[in-house]
């Protein structure tokens, strides 16, 4: 049988919907967090809220790789809009993941991460592939998904999908003086979130495929905690559940686990 898929998101409101549908669910405690242990799709999965923040994901990125030995890991859940036309309800597929807030310089260049040579660091193509189709397919009609009601109360009639760089940071962006400035200084940025760049680059140490797939809930500005909450429980959540469950139906391995 294949090593297990993990699943990860921060908050247990982004990943609700997905763990209500684990058939065999058996839950083993680990430094402090719940790994949800079954199958989705036929698949061998490990889902987990890491809690936010960036320190939080990395040591669940590494409790995942060193005591389950997953083959895979993908981030999924919120994330804020940065870039002009990345819009709420808007799905993000991450190429790249950098750290706003690291800064080594004069030492190192600003974002890079000391002593590896890395400032961006990349997630797989194949799976963030096969996101991004998983995406636009539930994207073509978020009414048949979410519900009429929904969609109007969150104008979601045009949602979008995004290719490229996220970016992390150890802060919950809610200003538009603070969003103004991460556009400067990362015109090429996408989105902002609080762990994916910390996955990555753990992903990155272990030589294991990382991708991150965000719904964007806000545009990280004076407004970002508006009906955030509501937001992830009817739009979110049932994004990530349906995108994620697209991707696992068509990952190899599914027949083997089933006929086993």
């Amino acid at each position: 049988m294949a090593a297990p898929v993990a699943i990860v998101a921060a908050m247990q409101e982004e990943l609700g919907a997905l763990l209500a549908v684990m058939p065999d669910e058996r839950r083993v405690r680990i430094a402090g967090r719940e790994f949800w242990v079954g199958h989705l799709q036929g698949q061998s999965v490990v889902a987990v809220l890491s809690r936010i923040g960036k320190v939080a994901a990395a040591t669940t990125a590494t409790v995942l790789l060193e005591r389950f030995g997953v083959r895979a890991i993908v981030f999924t859940g919120v994330a804020g809009g940065l870039a002009p036309g990345v819009r709420v309800g808007d799905v993000v597929v991450a190429t790249r993941l950098l750290q706003h807030d690291l800064d080594a310089s004069p030492i190192f260049p600003r974002y890079e991460v000391p002593l590896t040579g890395h400032a961006r660091f990349a997630t797989d193509t194949v799976i963030s592939d096969a996101l991004t189709a998983a995406a636009q397919k539930i994207l073509r009609n978020p009414v048949a998904l979410l519900g009429q009601k929904v969609v109007d109360d969150f104008a979601l009639h045009a949602p979008r999908l995004h290719r490229g760089l996220v970016v992390s940071g150890d802060r919950f962006i809610a200003s538009a003086a603070d969003s103004d400035a991460l556009r400067h200084d990362l015109p090429d940025a996408l989105a902002c979130e609080m762990e994916g760049a910390a996955v990555a680059q753990v992903c990155h140490d272990f030589r294991v495929p990382f991708a991150a797939v965000r719904t964007i809930s806000d545009r990280a500005d004076d407004q970002a905690h508006t009906d955030f909450l509501r937001f992830v429980a009817a739009v979110a959540s049932r994004y990530s559940l349906a995108i994620i469950t697209k991707w696992l139906d068509a990952l190899p391995g599914k027949a083997q686990q089933e006929d086993a």
